[in-house]
């Protein structure tokens, strides 16, 4: 039979075929390499972008609301798929498991790798030490187990595993605290992950403002924000209050100074009940220094001012009345706000406009502050009318959706604008009441947070910072040593060993060479150990 009809040329050549283990095989592989691990860690990051970029259904409703009916046509599309809600998205979680997989599928077969390496011997001494990487040659004057004594012995002062596999070499391995700090930085990072999801999953925030002689119930319903985690109930919250006492601010009042008006201190004083039935506790709390109520942290986060605004109907009869807290917009705390009365009737009525405490006399520029202290507080208001809540959709409470509403004109039709010092009042015109400014409170931004994945992030982060100096400063290295009697001694001379030094780096080792020099000046006994002792290195 010819080559050309043989049965082997004959036969259809098929290539192997993977089967559903082998190909759960290769998933695996490649998920748990440490190029997958970089990429999910990149993605996750780009992932995250979406959250500071849309706003967040947990941190403002209101403003979703607002976007979604302003984009009719990508914000439903938008809200389907979790953009509004990131990191709580199927798409955001299923990375940070996949980033969490890859990470232990790489760390479990590197650690039984470290751990064999860590109980194995270093290996033989090669024949040719001089053609390693780095070597250097060194005469002892003293017999071959004397240098081989005193070569062990040199190496073990510098934290070196010894073992001699002969009597005519020895082995020596340091560094392995570089794969240690290694898996100490991949499973701290690890860790940092977990904590950050047990935080995800277990805490909860809630911001408030509290003005001065107001009480503050830790109530779900009272929060002005609130971010709560999956596994947590909200209505099972730590039942303390804080009444405001008093707010004390200091500013820098030195006037040419450049750090005129700069904030000197804040400091709220308080009065709190931790549970239901207890008796009531005076405490501070300022920037900085928490204070620790129910298992939660109430933080001092802001500061403001709440002018007390009255508003009158054309009878007479009270309509609303209470210090309504404006948020402060520069260093000046020029502050925006706005005053809603759903209850003014024909039509609703709001004010908006700004709080002034210290407020510039002739308006060139504008409503402006010249300095944060209450020394000439005033209100500049704005005054509208129709429906304050259109569509019934969430809005802030400091800003007015004028999308149904119209200003109120003057008598000669141009948009009404009020100045109002405290104890002042306004008549409006069109028999639609009045408005009066009262007096000035001030409020604190409280933050109340509990994070029970704190603790362990933390600690995870500081070994990650150890594992990361460790795998980055430490140098993995085998050193070998070969003795043998000196070819050169005479018959008469002292005996003296030629003793050869030879080591590698499993990574780049600027200082090899230097190590390796010292090494031999250190076995070299003649009257001019550095001329006697020579090095090779290669590149």
């Amino acid at each position: 039979m010819s080559a050309g009809n043989s049965p082997q040329r004959e036969a259809e050549i098929r290539q192997p075929q993977l089967g559903p283990l082998g190909w759960a095989r290769w998933a695996w592989r490649n998920l748990t390499s440490m190029r997958t691990a970089l990429f999910l860690l990149l993605l996750l990051s780009v992932a995250a972008v979406p959250g500071s970029i849309f706003p967040q259904r947990s941190i403002d409703a209101g403003r979703v609301a607002d976007y979604l009916a302003a984009n009719p046509t990508i914000g439903p599309w938008l809200n389907r798929f979790g953009f509004f809600e990131v990191y709580q998205s199927p798409w955001f979680s299923a990375v940070y498991l996949l980033l969490v997989i890859s990470l232990i599928g790489c760390i479990i077969p590197r650690t039984k790798l470290h751990w064999h390496a860590l109980r194995s011997r270093p290996p033989r001494a090669p024949r040719h030490l001089e053609r390693l990487g780095t070597s250097a040659t060194a005469r002892y004057a003293g017999p071959p187990d004397a240098a081989l004594a005193a070569a062990r012995e040199a190496l073990r002062r510098k934290r070196f595993r010894v073992f001699s596999h002969d009597d005519s070499s020895v082995s020596g391995e340091a560094g392995f605290l570089r794969e240690t700090g290694n898996l100490l930085f991949h499973v701290a990072m690890c860790v940092v992950i977990v904590g950050v999801a047990v935080g995800h999953l277990f805490g909860w925030r809630g911001d408030v403002i509290v003005t001065e002689g107001e009480t503050f119930a830790s109530v779900f319903s009272q929060y002005d924000t609130f971010n709560t985690g999956v596994m947590v109930d909200p209505n099972a919250l730590p039942p303390f209050t804080i009444r405001l006492d008093k707010l004390d601010v200091r500013f820098e009042r030195e006037a040419g100074g450049a750090q005129f008006g700069a904030p000197r201190g804040f400091t709220a004083y308080t009065t709190t009940v931790e549970r239901p039935g207890q008796s009531a506790q005076q405490h501070t709390i300022s920037v900085n220094e928490p204070l620790t109520l129910g298992g939660a942290d109430v933080y001092l986060l802001g500061n403001g001012y709440s002018p007390v605004v009255t508003v009158r109907d054309a009878a007479g009869k009270v309509i609303y009345q209470q210090a309504t807290p404006f948020l402060a917009q520069d260093n000046l705390y020029k502050s925006v706000g706005a005053i809603k009365v759903p209850s003014a009737g024909p039509k609703q009525l709001g004010f908006s406009g700004f709080f002034l405490p210290t407020a510039e006399p002739t308006y060139v520029n504008g409503p402006e502050s010249v300095f944060p202290d209450l020394d000439s507080p005033e209100l500049a208001l704005s005054v509208w009318e129709g429906n304050l809540f259109p569509g019934g959709r969430p809005q802030s409470v400091y800003t007015l959706n004028t999308a149904e509403l119209t200003p109120v004109p003057r008598a000669d039709g141009k948009p009404l604008a009020i100045r109002l010092k405290p104890g002042q009042s306004y008549e409006l015109p069109g028999g639609r009441g009045s408005i009066s400014f009262d007096s000035v409170a001030r409020f604190a931004g409280f933050s109340v947070r509990t994070d029970p994945g704190k603790g362990l992030t933390l600690a995870a982060a500081l070994a990650t910072i150890a594992g990361l100096v460790a795998s980055l400063l430490v140098r993995r290295r085998r050193v070998f040593v070969r003795v043998e009697p000196d070819p050169q001694a005479g018959s008469g001379a002292t005996s003296t060993t030629l003793v050869t030094i030879g080591a590698l780096a499993k990574s780049a080792d600027p200082g090899l060479s230097a190590f390796v020099s010292d090494l031999a000046a250190q076995l070299a006994t003649s009257p001019t150990p550095v001329a006697s002792a020579t090095r090779t290195e290669r590149t």
